[in-house]
């Protein structure tokens, strides 16, 4: 029965249903509510409050307003909603709503957008009196049938108990009534302790129907009439169409129409991508790439060299002493240079969506990270208002951060509108989704220590340059000037905060940003700042002449969150006893997401640079765990997605264009190279972090420090096929 479907909301009966009680049953948010009228889904059964439908049969529909993307935060939320509402798990299905509905309804499954590994942990409390609200209702129908009070009866597996007289009902029988009654201003969430669903590995919702084929993503969507097209930017970011020659393809066979989108991009429209991709080739298009066409990676790399000097202007994100000072009296100076280039979402799935545009009615169905977010994008771009309009959100074949941008949503309705009345769906060639990505950003980093005479470390100056994704994506986010995100991992405070003490510290960021657009690509800023900590945090232990591990505990009396996650790991690689012959272990640690997270590799290295990792070992501390299987399928991907940008990641710049163009030069790891993984999760509670990206900030380092360990050779740029270094 446990499934996700789209929702298949009957319009008629949703125009009528708001109408009558004006914003619908608003669980968990000031909504106004009104009745007797009754919300109902498209066969009919009556909403529980927005959250939660309840079919006659008991069967249990679940409203998800995140994005599932395979991180299975899609699960997660019905666990949360599901262990407050005391369904029966398996006849629970889930449905996304759409952003459309949710502004005619003042918003009210809340914010749409999936990034940051926040799905669960920023919408755990509403979604969770969303289903202890539905309770309650469903427990004061069954009372009121009953003529006895409420306080009186019990609810457990969607059944409903009389205490006194051993009376039962179900929910499927009271549900109608149910919908009738007016929300209880306040509810009750369950004490932690008395969890039955949450913190259990159970199955998820969507599994089956990704294994059996049958569930739809982006570029499957069919409908009656479809046409297809494919799509051309100026491979220069910042450039412009110049011209194009449509008489050279008029006649080749399925094309429809040739389109100018804005000022940059040009699409065939035909009946199959096919001959839309094949006409597109074609064509002949000359662009205006301007002066960016003179920028490549070599002169990106000197401007964020010349960041690293400290004559330079900085914005300070983290200080306490003079570190500068304390550095310039040390006994001992150690510095060191590093680096990390672009990285591609390279997602499975190539950016598409599709569009059906009219004069009255303009609809979108794409996989998004942001169903509130296209919704916009659609709007602005077909000029139509918000009543007019919606998306339609289905499965996106992986996410990363880049479906958190609209572009393609904007593309597809903008092509729709020149063909009125016909549905067009949009497909990127994946030379194009590589071209047009929102890259990871390009930084460098210079770092400097300083101990005194009894080799303890008196001063830190890490100063970072590169490019700020708030500045490009979001510039009202940035703090006069500042981009706090930059720092994550070593910040001062928040959910990505430095985990050590240093007498003096000075962490600053020369904010410099070429025209290749950033974006938040999964982990974002942790994965090169945590590269940059741990693996000089390796290279200070080295200087003072201490084990790693234990140079690092020194360092970490006052956040003991941070110690055990280290401990953890430490144990459970068996850092205390002598490795294996042959094998050589890192370590490393870091907060990201409100979680705390460490990491340890053990490898081995043939001919110096052939590196085969055995096993990685990770410990997270996100508070609480809704779902353990999910946290340690999450904990391995991650690992998959550190270890292919480790190793094999890497975008370069050449005539102001990204150089790779397909996966035979933008690689990913094969599974005969996945190492073994273990997890050990530490929830300390009180918390609530994210589980899908801090750990990718720990794969790198660890294998980078395991790789001095057993060669004496510190790298200090990635990706390692630059240095000549591959899996074994």
């Amino acid at each position: 029965m446990n499934k996700h479907v789209s929702p298949r909301m009957n319009r008629r009966a949703f125009v009528i249903g708001t109408a009558a009680v004006g914003a619908g049953l608003a669980i968990g948010l000031d909504i106004p509510f009104g009745g007797p009228a009754v919300v109902r889904a498209a066969d009919g059964s009556p909403e529980i409050g927005a959250w939660v439908v309840v079919r006659p049969d008991d069967t249990v529909v679940i409203r998800i307003a995140r994005s599932e993307m395979g991180q299975g935060s899609l699960t997660g939320l019905a666990q949360l909603v599901a262990e407050e509402l005391e369904c029966d798990w398996s006849k629970v299905s889930t449905e996304y709503p759409t952003p459309g509905q949710s502004v005619a309804r003042k918003r009210v499954w809340g914010d749409f957008s999936t990034g940051g590994s926040r799905g669960i942990r920023s919408s755990q409390d509403y979604v969770r009196k969303g289903g202890a609200t539905a309770r309650v209702m469903l427990i004061q129908a069954a009372a009121e049938a009953w003529k006895v009070p409420a306080s009186e009866c019990t609810a457990a597996n969607s059944v409903i108990t009389h205490t006194p007289s051993g009376k039962t009902t179900t929910y499927g029988k009271v549900a109608e009534a149910a919908a009738k009654l007016t929300p209880p201003a306040e509810v009750k969430l369950k004490d932690p302790k008395d969890w039955k669903l949450i913190g259990k590995g159970v199955k998820r919702l969507d599994t089956a129907e990704k294994t059996t084929g049958t569930m739809v993503y982006g570029i499957d969507v069919k409908l009656p009439g479809m046409l297809n097209a494919a799509i051309k930017d100026c491979p220069v970011f910042g450039g412009k169409l110049k011209s194009y020659d449509e008489a050279k393809i008029t006649g080749m066979k399925g094309v429809k129409k040739v389109v100018k989108v804005g000022d940059t991009a040009v699409a065939v429209v035909a009946d199959t991508w096919w001959h839309a991709k094949t006409a597109l080739e074609a064509l002949p298009i000359v662009w205006d790439e301007g002066d960016n066409a003179k920028v490549s990676s070599e002169s990106i790399a000197k401007w964020l060299t010349e960041g690293l000097d400290n004559g330079q202007p900085a914005y300070v994100g983290n200080k306490n002493g003079d570190a500068k000072a304390a550095i310039a009296g040390a006994a001992k100076k150690i510095e060191a240079v590093y680096s990390y280039p672009y990285q591609n979402h390279a997602t499975m799935e190539p950016m598409n969506a599709t569009a059906l545009y009219t004069a009255d009615k303009c609809e979108v169905w794409c996989g998004t990270q942001n169903g509130e977010a296209a919704f916009a994008a659609t709007l602005e771009a077909s000029g139509l208002p918000a009543e007019k309009c919606d998306v339609h959100k289905v499965m996106p074949g992986g996410g990363f951060g880049r479906r958190g941008q609209t572009d393609y949503v904007r593309q597809a309705v903008l092509i729709a509108k020149e063909m009125p009345g016909t549905p067009i769906k949009l497909l990127w060639s994946r030379e194009e989704d590589m071209a047009h990505g929102r890259y990871h950003p390009i930084t460098q980093c210079k770092m400097t220590g300083a101990f005194d005479a009894d080799n303890n470390l008196v001063a830190l100056h890490y100063r970072l340059s590169g490019q700020s994704i708030l500045f490009s994506l979001r510039p009202e986010a940035l703090q006069n000037g500042m981009d706090p995100a930059a720092f994550q991992g070593v910040a001062q405070s928040g959910e990505a905060a430095f985990g050590y003490s240093v007498p003096n510290l000075l962490v600053e960021h020369a904010m410099r940003n070429p025209h290749v657009p950033p974006g938040f690509w999964r982990g974002v800023n942790v994965n090169h700042n945590a590269i940059y900590m741990e693996c000089f945090m390796d290279e200070l232990a080295q200087a003072a002449g201490q084990d790693p591990l234990e140079f690092r505990r020194k360092l970490m009396g006052n956040h003991p969150k941070h110690l055990a996650v280290l401990n953890a790991v430490a144990e459970k690689i068996g850092w205390s006893t002598p490795a294996p012959q042959g094998i050589y272990r890192g370590i490393a640690q870091v907060m990201g997401y409100g979680s705390y997270v460490a990491g340890a590799a053990e490898i081995s290295v043939t001919d110096g640079n052939k590196i085969k990792v055995h096993r990685i070992v990770a410990s997270t501390d996100p508070g609480y765990v809704v779902n353990p299987a999910q946290v340690e399928r999450q904990i391995a991907g991650s690992f998959v997605y550190g270890l292919s940008a480790l190793f094999y990641g890497g975008c370069t710049v050449k005539d102001g264009k990204i150089e790779q163009t397909n996966f035979d030069t933008y690689n990913s790891m094969r599974i005969n190279e996945m190492p073994k993984v273990e997890s050990v999760m530490v929830p300390s509670g009180g918390f609530w972090g994210g589980v899908g990206e801090p750990t990718i900030g720990v794969a790198a380092p660890a294998v980078l420090n395991a790789y001095f360990a057993a060669t004496g050779k510190r790298i200090r740029s990635v990706p390692l096929r630059d240095q000549n270094i591959t899996f074994a």
